[in-house]
């Protein structure tokens, strides 16, 4: 170990591209490395294994998700609200409620921001088709859960239905 850690030491550099990073990858390395030592069948393959170790240590580091730290001057503050933990549960059971094509509509389009051609390509469906469904959709949950409307619904579903009817008398012209 003390003969090619310095060798090691460079390679794990070259993987994690950080110093620290480097020395705690050698370290888990070697660790398992020494589990190890009695299913080696000979002492000489222990460097081998040993790069091998590292090699898929720092991959399966890599694959997991990361989570973004940033480093600020002061702490942000925290919003005004909290988030309202029963309004959560009230959509995701109204969501719930809709057929499956009708619920994944709705979340595709609305959820995870997609456009209508990549929401109807991932459902495999005619744009129109994902157009029908998403307002059969909306109008099921405005029928059966009223209280989750926020603003006037009337007036919403009225601008909602004019700006449709507006994009197809484009399409048809």
């Amino acid at each position: 170990m003390r003969a090619r850690s310095r060798s090691l030491c460079a390679s794990a550099y070259l993987l994690t591209g950080d110093r620290g990073l480097a020395e705690d990858l050698v370290q888990d390395a070697l660790a398992r490395t020494w589990r190890a030592w009695k299913r080696l069948h000979r002492t000489a393959n222990a460097e081998a294994y040993t790069r091998r170790t590292m090699y898929h240590l720092h991959v399966s580091r890599w694959r997991r998700t990361k989570v973004a730290e940033i480093a600020v001057d002061a702490v942000p503050e925290r919003a005004a609200q909290e988030p309202d933990t029963a309004l959560r549960l009230a959509v995701h059971a109204a969501l719930l409620s809709l057929p499956p094509n009708q619920r994944a509509a709705i979340v595709l389009r609305y959820f995870e921001d997609r456009t209508e051609a990549a929401a109807a390509a991932v459902l495999d469906c005619p744009v129109t088709t994902l157009r029908a469904r998403v307002q059969r959709g909306l109008r099921n949950l405005r029928n059966r859960f009223p209280h989750l409307v926020l603003g006037d619904a009337d007036l919403q579903l009225a601008q909602w239905e004019r700006e449709f009817n507006s994009q197809m008398g484009e399409r048809n012209a």
